[in-house]
């Protein structure tokens, strides 16, 4: 099954930062505040007026993503609430522009460019505050798609729409064809995402979607047997327990914890988008920038591990949570952290088949080469351990091949 550029493109990113943006960041209790807390819709809409984020806060944050290693940026340009970073030119008066006087989405696909980092755009399918949603759903579908238009058109190329909401009303006609058909003619190569949800990870959807999505949860393997191409996988993320900045929320996962599942991701070829909850003035908390920079140390030390190389169907019988990944002339073995060292001496055994020939087999963090023998078609190699005052958690062994 071939694959097409963009969606090969996409995969060779491999690790983006999902970014929860909007009025609901000024209340401080995350992206579900309104619904979760019922709070009115006057009160709620009110916050619109306190929403003016600092002037460079697209650039902090394409400096933070650029800092983890990250290679693209899917931003909420509307999320749930109805209220749009973007200008709607005249769709609605709830959008930044009216309330800030700034076309927020521009700020931020401008400090991607020049940061390198690839923009993609979060659009919600659900809105609480258009009462079309409720009483005449085509007419808020064609508002839907009025509004998509707009940002396919307005900010240069993009990497991808990632849509959520269709499980918000799972029996209604949400006219799909039509708007990834307008997707399609003026963003050709961008990425057509759908959430399907924490109930349905990793389910294939309409034929024109290129990725599943897994989210909060760990990536396996899909089967795309009666689908007419190739679909990329990607799992989305919390760094704590909410997408939106909650200000009362410190139940953080760990760095290892996060670096275990990007390495996790990979073993599937699935993306990792990791999440941050910017805060009303579209600055990062203290502890958000922190864990961005060290899993760029991370990243930087395993780059090429991460960005090319594919799955593989070899197991390592002893370690099964470790795995290989593969390129052209190289593979990539991926030691996960375990307790149990069965040599006793803090090194680990890995043994597993393998035809071809090995040349080398050496540590990517710092280069040092690993001792390895192959007979009969077996490999073996001892994983040294880290060097003190160095703990990385995951670590990846480049063996290349002769």
């Amino acid at each position: 099954m071939i694959i097409k550029p963009y969606i090969h493109s996409f995969e060779e990113m491999g690790f983006g930062i999902f970014v929860h943006f909007g009025i609901y960041s000024v209340l401080g209790k995350g992206e579900w505040a309104k619904s979760c807390l019922k709070i009115p819709h006057e009160s709620y809409e009110a916050l619109a007026g306190s929403f003016c984020p600092k002037e460079g806060w697209a650039k902090e944050l394409a400096a933070a993503a650029k800092s983890a290693g990250a290679k693209y940026i899917t931003l909420t340009t509307r999320h749930h609430d109805g209220f749009s970073l973007y200008d709607t030119q005249g769709l609605s008066e709830f959008d930044a522009p009216h309330f800030c006087g700034r076309d927020l989405i521009r700020e931020f696909t401008d400090a991607c460019r020049e940061y390198g980092i690839r923009p993609f755009f979060y659009h919600t399918l659900v809105d609480w505050h258009n009462p079309d949603y409720y009483s005449d759903f085509p007419a808020y579908l064609s508002y839907l798609r009025s509004g998509v238009k707009l940002l396919c058109t307005n900010y240069g190329a993009i990497g991808g729409i990632w849509f959520d909401g269709t499980w918000d009303k799972p029996q209604a006609d949400w006219e799909e064809d039509s708007l990834y058909r307008l997707i399609r003619t003026y963003q050709p190569e961008a990425m057509i995402i759908n959430n399907t949800g924490m109930d349905a990870r990793g389910a294939l959807g309409h034929p024109e979607l290129d990725s599943v999505t897994f989210e909060q949860g760990k990536p396996h393997p899909i089967h795309l047997e009666g689908s007419p191409k190739y679909i990329a996988r990607e799992m989305c993320r919390t760094m704590n327990d909410h997408w939106g900045y909650a200000s009362s929320d410190v139940n953080y996962k760990s760095v290892g914890q996060l670096i275990s599942e990007l390495a996790e991701c990979r073993r599937y070829g699935a993306n990792y988008l990791l999440n941050v909850g910017p805060k009303g003035d579209g600055t990062l908390r203290l502890i958000d920038r922190g864990i961005l920079e060290a899993l760029g140390l991370w990243v930087n030390a395993n780059e090429e591990a991460i960005r090319k190389p594919r799955p593989t169907q070899i197991s390592i019988a002893e370690h099964p949570n470790d795995f290989l990944l593969c390129s052209q002339d190289a593979m990539y073995l991926f030691v996960m952290p375990e307790s149990v060292q069965p040599d006793g001496s803090g090194c680990r055994l890995e043994r597993f088949p393998l035809r071809n020939r090995i040349q080398s087999v050496r540590w990517l963090d710092n280069g040092q080469p690993l001792p390895y023998r192959q007979e009969d078609g077996i490999a073996q190699i001892t994983a040294l351990p880290f060097d003190y005052g160095t703990s990385l958690v995951v670590r990846v062994a480049k063996i290349t091949l002769q």
